[in-house]
């Protein structure tokens, strides 16, 4: 009859010492302290499979694992053992169950589709999706499973954010989640989308555009401005001017390099690869966009290109002269204007829309080939460049002499009523 093992105690655990080589200290039922030379000590469990074969199975490391807890373990593992199933088999499967849970949570699928859709996207807007999932979202449900996400666990982060007053980035950050569990279905990871299911559930922000004025504002705007311009840097004046006078995008203007301006032949092409859809890394628009400045855009480009035109950009940062200004002094003189949140960069573009079509006629295809939209159509583009040409030449003096007029106060604009019959 074998030889019962006298079971440890804590004291006996606590104060086994290393040795040259290593020692086990038994305490029965197979289970055994293996005390190492560098003084690590390992609880495991030694028994013999119905084969013959002898297993090993390692509870952990002691103080990690008490006494008592591995204690408990043996019993688990005996319990199993009752039931005919091996311990160490059985051990490796919940390891596996437990990786391929974490494979599957929803921080790791979210990298995972995050990786395959940031080639398609510019840097910073990669950046930016991550950013906010890292900082909103991976915090409270990055560990889950993401095929156990139910609607309620998705409600609650996104609300979270709706707390601290950012709608929108709710809602955004809600569909970023919703491409992300579309992603997990398509590659087997998860069966549904909890996100449509929230529709009606979330705070709805208030839908509007970037902030502009109408033509009847113009000239109280350009009053504003006059109040101001003296004590404007003479690049920043000429930056809102020229914004006013051609509305290309704000980083269209700011980051225009000397190299696309033609002094002598009075003609700016900016190249596709700065246009808005030129940037995108999918299906980029190649179309060079023509601006068509006005006699009074040249002259300012003129008075400028004695300032800067030894540097590369037509604006140069102030603090670093090998790179482009922001739209900072746009957005300083609005503010001085005090047009802030009445007007934006961006709102010259609407604006120069309003004003070309309902003031001077011209059709909007033709305003909008000004403003580099896109038609839709490949032919259609190849068209408008053919035709719309001289038209949108014209187009950009006659909108140039509206505004100076109304500077000089010979246009007189307004909200009429009918006059009575």
């Amino acid at each position: 009859m074998p030889k019962l093992a006298k079971p440890l105690t804590d004291i006996q655990v606590r104060n086994a010492k290393p040795k040259e080589k290593p020692y086990t200290l038994p305490d029965g039922g197979g289970m055994y302290l293996e005390v190492g030379p560098s003084g690590s000590k390992i609880w495991r469990l030694s028994y013999r499979q119905p084969n013959g074969k002898n297993t090993r199975l390692t509870f952990g490391p002691y103080p990690e694992v008490s006494l008592s807890e591995a204690r408990e373990k043996r019993m688990d593992a005996q319990k199993l053992r009752a039931k005919g199933v091996d311990p160490a088999e059985a051990k490796r499967t919940e390891k596996a169950v437990k990786e391929a849970e974490h494979n599957n949570s929803f921080e790791a699928v979210a990298r995972e589709w995050h990786a395959n859709k940031a080639g398609s996207w510019q840097q910073r807007t990669a950046d930016n999706v991550l950013h906010r999932l890292e900082t909103d979202v991976f915090p409270h449900i990055g560990a889950l499973p993401i095929n156990q996400i139910k609607a309620p666990v998705m409600l609650e982060v996104l609300r979270q954010i709706e707390n601290r007053g950012a709608l929108e980035m709710a809602k955004r950050l809600g569909q970023v989640c919703g491409q992300i569990f579309r992603y997990a279905i398509a590659t087997g990871k998860a069966e549904q989308n909890p996100v449509p299911h929230l529709r009606g559930a979330l705070k709805q922000s208030a839908k509007g555009h970037h902030a502009a004025i109408t033509p009847d504002d113009l000239p109280e705007f350009i009053r504003a401005f006059k109040k101001i311009e003296g004590r404007m840097f003479v690049p920043t004046k000429v930056m809102f001017r020229l914004m006013m006078m051609i509305f290309v995008r704000t980083s269209e203007l700011t980051e225009t390099p000397w190299a696309e301006i033609d002094l002598e032949n009075e003609s700016w092409v900016i190249s596709w690869q700065r246009m808005k859809m030129g940037k995108r890394k999918m299906n980029p628009r190649k179309v060079d966009h023509h601006v068509f400045l006005p006699r009074q855009g040249w002259a300012l480009l003129r008075e400028l290109y004695e300032i800067t035109g030894g540097n590369e950009y037509l604006f140069p940062n102030q603090r670093d002269y090998k790179k482009p200004a922001t739209n900072f002094g746009i957005l300083a003189a609005l503010k001085r204007m005090e047009y802030s949140g009445k007007m934006t960069g961006h709102g010259f573009r609407s604006l120069a829309m309003g004003v070309i079509k309902e003031r001077l006629g011209y059709r909007h295809e033709v305003v909008d080939r000004q403003l580099s939209h896109a038609s839709g159509d490949t032919y259609g583009e190849a068209y408008d460049r053919a035709l719309f040409f001289d038209e949108r030449k014209v187009m950009m003096q006659r909108y140039a002499d509206y505004l100076e007029a109304i500077e000089a106060g010979k246009v007189i604009t307004g909200k009429f009523d009918k006059v009575a019959a």
